[in-house]
């Protein structure tokens, strides 16, 4: 993929390219052969131009009146995110989300695996979640030396991320995926993704105040609310 490509690509394309493939995937699953970007437009509720301008960054052409071949553009998806390949990355911090997140299946349709977990306290090192070794902390660099792993799932409490961090730079990890709420200082060429939960649990509170504000509850259905309440 030439630079002028990938700058293409911005990052709402990129976030959408997943949902394509989901539908696409579904798609092949029933038989389906080809698929037009009018289609997937109208099943994902999307404007039409917009698919048509995401697809086409990925380096793949469709043919008029004809689509796209539905395998093929899979392919294409897959190869231009790097999901055409599995990619091994370690987590620390097997807290509450840090276990949800070993034990998420979607990962692997992805083609990322998570080969390790660790952890700080030393009652979790040992153990197995969902199938994955938890380790102690003492152990990172020589994992990530000898598997030569380069992405690190982050889900540790807020006041030990940078310090992780830090041990994780000193361990040759070059990506990060941060679902902590911390600014991560790291040096050019580290790759840092971060995860907003606050962020997007603001923006959702929001748009359900939006909603109710802009269609209250009419008064007689409030009242009928408040008759079934007696009975």
């Amino acid at each position: 993929m030439s630079d002028s490509l990938g700058k293409v690509a911005k990052l709402p394309t990129i976030r959408r390219l997943p949902v394509y493939l989901h539908l696409l995937r579904g798609l092949q699953g029933g038989g389906t052969e080809r698929v037009s970007s009018t289609y997937i437009a109208e099943q994902l509720k999307l404007d039409a131009v917009q698919v048509r301008k995401d697809l086409s960054s990925t380096g793949i052409v469709g043919k008029p009146r004809v689509g796209f071949e539905v395998t093929g553009l899979i392919d294409a998806i897959e190869s231009f995110l790097g999901w055409n390949n599995t990619t091994e990355a370690i987590l620390i911090g097997v807290g509450n989300l840090g276990s949800a997140l070993l034990g998420y299946a979607g990962f692997m349709r992805h083609n990322l695996s998570v080969v390790a977990a660790f952890d700080a306290d030393p009652q979790k090192a040992g153990t197995e979640i969902a199938g994955k070794p938890v380790f102690p902390m003492e152990k990172l660099a020589n994992l990530v030396h000898r598997l030569h792993i380069r992405i690190c799932i982050l889900t540790v409490p807020a006041q030990q991320a940078q310090g992780v961090v830090n041990l994780l730079l000193a361990a040759g990890i070059t990506a990060i995926w941060n679902f902590t709420p911390v600014a991560l200082h790291v040096p050019a060429g580290v790759i840092v993704q971060n995860e907003d939960l606050a962020g997007g649990l603001a923006v959702l509170s929001r748009r359900v105040r939006d909603a109710e504000t802009a269609h209250p509850p009419r008064a007689d259905e409030s009242a009928e609310g408040g008759d079934d309440a007696h009975h």
